[in-house]
């Protein structure tokens, strides 16, 4: 399964929409690129293997393999980039401003619904981000 994050770049932070099979799942915040400062930008446009994780702050989530120079970049709610998040990216239903959303929850949950159902199947679930 492949899903695609089609970024737009802004000084304050990144927004994005994702899809899933050519249909479109819902808005993606991140932080401003900032040369793939740790914790401070979004990582760089690339394919990247996603993989299950639990923890007990997210419970079931995502996290991204192999992302250059980067450790624990996750998938998990959120509904403002600069507050919320280190570097990872937040589903959303609806984008409000540069880097910031709505009702994360909701998009979180059917992204992890597909995934988890993929890795049932033992299918490769990868993310390809692009602008």
């Amino acid at each position: 399964m492949e899903f695609l994050l089609h970024r737009t770049y802004f000084k304050e932070g990144t927004n994005g929409a994702l899809f899933v099979n050519g249909q479109f799942l819902g808005f993606v915040i991140e932080l401003p690129w900032q040369d793939n400062i740790k914790q401070k930008s979004c990582i760089p446009e690339g394919e990247y293997v996603l993989k299950p994780r639990f923890s007990d702050k997210f419970k079931h989530h995502l996290q991204l393999d192999y992302v250059p120079n980067r450790t624990l970049i996750l998938i998990h709610p959120a509904n403002d980039a600069k507050k919320e998040l280190l570097g990872c990216i937040a589903p959303v239903s609806s984008l409000t401003g540069i880097g910031k959303g709505l009702s994360s929850k909701i998009v979180f949950q059917k992204l992890v619904s597909l995934c988890y159902q993929a890795f049932d199947r033992k299918e490769q679930v990868t993310l390809k981000i692009t602008s």
